[in-house]
């Protein structure tokens, strides 16, 4: 990390904030390695808060530049314009992840809005806060395709994907994940919407161990599949996502879609297309979604994958 380089993330800083619309939003992906001496630090608004983050320890000079730049950015009169109300930043490296308050007092558990949709963000907590922001075009398209359809949410953590399929007329959406809580968290999502509980449903289960549940509340129309790259004692990428897609066929409507996605560096996205090809074949790879523009990487290969099968 280089403190020379910190003025090119304050630009960029800057010209992403003027265009967020109060809307939650990643404005500085460092991790994508497209910037130079900026490749541990990160940035996201939730719409009134700014939260940096380092992945790395920096030195001095750098951690005393880059929060003297943060001072600056809160008596700017763009930081008046978008209302904003603290900044934090967070040791991502340290035991715990621990935070501290730059500017302000951070709001743990703010309601950010994406697309128009609201959700319920627990920050500071847990390295993830609720709603992962590299997958809001999944999210969008999932939105704009899942009108009239019965839809299926596979690790559903706190069901984004379920709130935009209702929120763009699904008929019925099955929610499965493990943590309770995280289901918990979902419907709570659903409710800041206003939306109609009797079409979603939460199944607080081992996705391998209630296959019988899952195909009872099918067929379904649309399969999402967003797993983590790996969860201890729970789920290994490789070999395990192979068991989902072999009971593609037998959960599907004919003519039904499937998103899977994975975002692990180490899993090009042809390990999706070849491992349809082995366990579901009647299933045909259509397309891969673009992925956001702020979370440009400098390969493609090892960012974001969500793979289009129909």
């Amino acid at each position: 990390m280089q403190y020379s380089e910190l003025p090119r993330f304050f630009s960029h800083l800057e010209q992403q904030l003027a265009e967020t619309n109060g809307e939650l939003r990643r404005l500085f992906h460092g991790r994508g390695r497209c910037y130079t001496g900026l490749e541990q630090i990160t940035c996201d608004w939730t719409g009134s808060q700014l939260l940096v983050t380092l992945f790395k320890p920096v030195d001095d000079v750098f951690l005393r530049d880059l929060k003297a730049g943060l001072l600056a950015l809160a008596e700017s009169e763009l930081w008046s314009q978008v209302n904003g109300k603290a900044i934090s930043l967070q040791h991502r490296y340290e035991e715990l992840a621990p935070s501290e308050a730059i500017v302000g007092e951070l709001d743990a558990k703010p309601v950010a809005i994406e697309s128009g949709l609201k959700y319920q963000l627990d920050i500071g907590r847990n390295q993830n806060f609720g709603l992962f922001l590299d997958m809001r075009a999944g999210r969008d398209w999932v939105g704009q395709n899942a009108h009239g359809k019965r839809v299926l949410n596979l690790f559903a953590y706190t069901c984004g994907f379920s709130v935009a399929a209702v929120a763009g007329g699904a008929e019925q959406v099955v929610n499965v994940d493990m943590a309770r809580s995280s289901l918990n968290k979902g419907r709570d999502n659903h409710r800041l919407n206003e939306h109609d509980m009797r079409k979603v449903s939460f199944l607080a289960h081992d996705i391998f161990k209630s296959w019988g549940k899952i195909k009872k509340a099918g067929p379904y129309d649309l399969i999402i599949i967003d797993p983590p790259s790996f969860q201890k004692g729970s789920f290994a990428l490789t070999k395990d996502y192979k068991k989902i897609l072999r009971r593609l066929p037998e959960l599907l409507t004919e003519g039904g879609e499937v998103m899977a996605c994975v975002n692990s560096p180490s899993v090009s996205p042809d390990f999706l297309i070849d491992s349809m090809k082995e366990e579901a074949p009647e299933l045909e790879f259509k397309y891969r979604l673009d992925n956001l523009p702020e979370f440009r990487d400098v390969d493609e290969d090892s960012s974001l994958k969500v793979m289009m099968f129909k």
